[in-house]
């Protein structure tokens, strides 16, 4: 199976996830992400209180407990214990839902430490038909990108931000596509656009590239097999424009080879699970 970036040509809508009732929102385009309080840093035992978190993967973890994959945002990933999770009336258990905006607090310095708390802030509306299954595309690639403990508060903001944008109908190919671009910054491995990395000179609108995964743009060559875009698709990503249509399909060939190479052929479930559907 190849690895694919996803685009909203290909989804029928399931079912939504329960969630707790979301506040209520004006009927605008695009909603500001709602504030980000900041945690208390970590104690010397390791302990951590009043984190902005969201859950990206659960599982189960002996009779009662979960393991649970929480993106924070000044501490990145992290691997928690949940214990008793799985107990019908435990408070954890309709708390550690997918795309809600969470408080959170643990303890512990190894690579598995145990939740101490979770609460449910609200502020953001629930993920619902095509936007949801974005969401869980969304999370797969930082579960398989990001390594853990690793913080990225500019990628946490942009992830917010692009929660509000699918759940108030905004394009998923093109809230996709910024998305994507950011998490390969954010990384560390996608390199400037609008400079041609064997010339150092700026990109040129009306030119042929090829961005090499590992050093970035640059002219294309008769033998070259990757994907060809041409300068100005390059110069609008840059600028998060995607108004044009041949930047739109440009792009995202470009980060389906780009995304492919990083996640080292690594198949996306979400992709799967979608082929049929959809093209995002």
């Amino acid at each position: 199976m190849n690895t694919n970036t996803l685009d909203a040509e290909e989804v029928s809508a399931p079912a939504a996830a329960p969630a707790p009732p979301a506040a209520a929102a004006p009927p605008a385009t695009t909603a500001p992400a709602p504030a980000v309080r900041r945690g208390r840093p970590p104690q010397r035992d390791g302990r951590v209180s009043g984190q902005p978190g969201f859950v990206l993967h659960s599982y189960p973890h002996k009779e009662t407990s979960l393991i649970v994959d929480l993106f924070t945002r000044e501490h990145g990933r992290v691997a928690l214990v949940a214990k008793g999770a799985k107990r019908p009336h435990s408070q954890l258990r309709g708390v550690l839902q997918t795309f809600q905006p969470l408080s959170t607090g643990w303890t512990g310095k190894s690579e598995l430490r145990i939740l101490t708390g979770a609460e449910w802030v609200g502020g953001m509306l629930p993920l619902e038909k095509t936007a949801l299954l974005c969401g869980f595309y969304l999370n797969e690639l930082l579960v398989k990108l990001l390594a853990r403990d690793d913080p990225h508060p500019a990628l946490f903001d942009h992830y917010v931000a692009t929660l509000n944008q699918l759940a108030h109908n905004e394009p998923p190919p093109i809230v996709l596509r910024k998305f994507e671009l950011a998490l390969l910054k954010e990384t560390g491995v996608a390199a400037d656009l609008t400079r041609c990395t064997s010339s150092r000179q700026p990109v040129e609108a009306d030119r042929l590239y090829v961005v090499d995964p590992e050093r970035g743009a640059r002219l294309e060559r008769a033998a070259d097999a990757w994907p060809r875009v041409s300068g100005k698709t390059l110069l609008d990503m840059e600028r998060e424009d995607y108004a044009d249509p041949a930047t739109q399909s440009q792009s995202k060939q470009l980060m389906r080879f780009l995304l492919a190479h990083h996640l080292g052929g690594a198949p996306l479930n979400t992709r799967q699970i979608l082929i049929d559907l959809m093209q995002l």
